[in-house]
């Protein structure tokens, strides 16, 4: 398994999770885990992902994915589980 951790950030608007999973799907990414909180106008959203199956390098996805976020006003990053874990340890 590949994990990774996916963040997306920023100023709610219709359709981020929609369009983030519409490119999880297309590049055969598999969502394990997915959690989304909105306070007041802001959207958070954190998914693990097994990107195992991705058929395009790790750095070309992140860079699609932070494009696509900026299209629709957000922050969207992707951190290898590994450098998420060792960035948060106490």
């Amino acid at each position: 398994m590949n994990r990774t951790i996916i963040t997306v950030v920023g100023k709610d608007t219709i359709g981020i999770i929609a369009k983030v999973c519409v490119y999880l799907a297309e590049h055969q990414v598999n969502i394990l885990d997915i959690s989304q909180t909105i306070v007041q106008e802001y959207f958070n959203m954190m998914m693990i992902v097994d990107m195992a199956k991705l058929e395009i390098p790790f750095e070309q996805a992140a860079a699609e994915l932070s494009e696509l976020g900026q299209g629709m006003g957000v922050q969207v990053k992707c951190q290898r589980e590994e450098i998420f874990d060792m960035m948060h340890r106490i």
